[in-house]
C-alpha cells in the first residue's frame, strides 16, 4: 500500500514559508513576529494532526464486504475492484465462498490474494 507524503507535507511547507515570511517583515516588533509565529506553527501542528487522522481513518476502515449482499459501492471498495468488475460480481451471485471469485473467474488468484481478507460469504 503506497501513501503520498506530498499530501502531508504540504500544509506543513505552507505553515514553515508563512512563518518565515513574518519573520522577514521589517515593520513589526519582535512581540508581533512571536505571536505570528506562534500562531503559524500552531496552524501547522493542527493540519498535521488532520491529515494524521485522516490517513489512520483510512488504514482503518477495512471492513468486510459480503459477496453475496454488498453494494457496488462496497465492492468498488475493494483494491483493484473496478466498475464493470464489481457488476459482474454481482452477477455471478450467489456464493458459497468467497473463493468461487477465482473458480468462476470473475478475478485472478493474484487479485483475489488482495481481497481474500476482506471479502465474506454469508448465505
Amino acid at each position: 500500500m503506497r501513501f503520498h507524503i506530498s499530501a502531508a507535507v504540504g500544509p506543513i511547507a505552507a505553515g514553515l514559508m508563512l512563518a518565515a515570511g513574518v519573520s522577514c517583515s521589517s515593520n513589526q516588533s519582535p512581540d508581533q513576529i512571536r505571536q505570528q509565529t506562534a500562531q503559524a506553527t500552531e496552524e501547522v501542528k493542527r493540519d498535521t494532526k488532520a491529515v494524521a487522522d485522516g490517513i489512520r481513518d483510512g488504514l482503518s476502515n477495512k471492513k468486510a464486504v459480503d459477496l453475496n449482499k454488498g453494494s457496488k459501492d462496497d465492492l468498488l471498495t475493494l483494491p483493484g475492484i473496478t466498475g464493470p468488475r464489481a457488476d459482474r460480481i454481482i452477477a455471478e451471485r450467489p456464493y458459497a465462498s468467497a473463493h468461487q471469485l477465482v473458480t468462476r473467474r470473475v478475478v485472478s488468484e493474484d487479485e483475489y490474494a488482495q481481497i481474500q481478507d476482506r471479502v465474506v460469504v454469508t448465505r
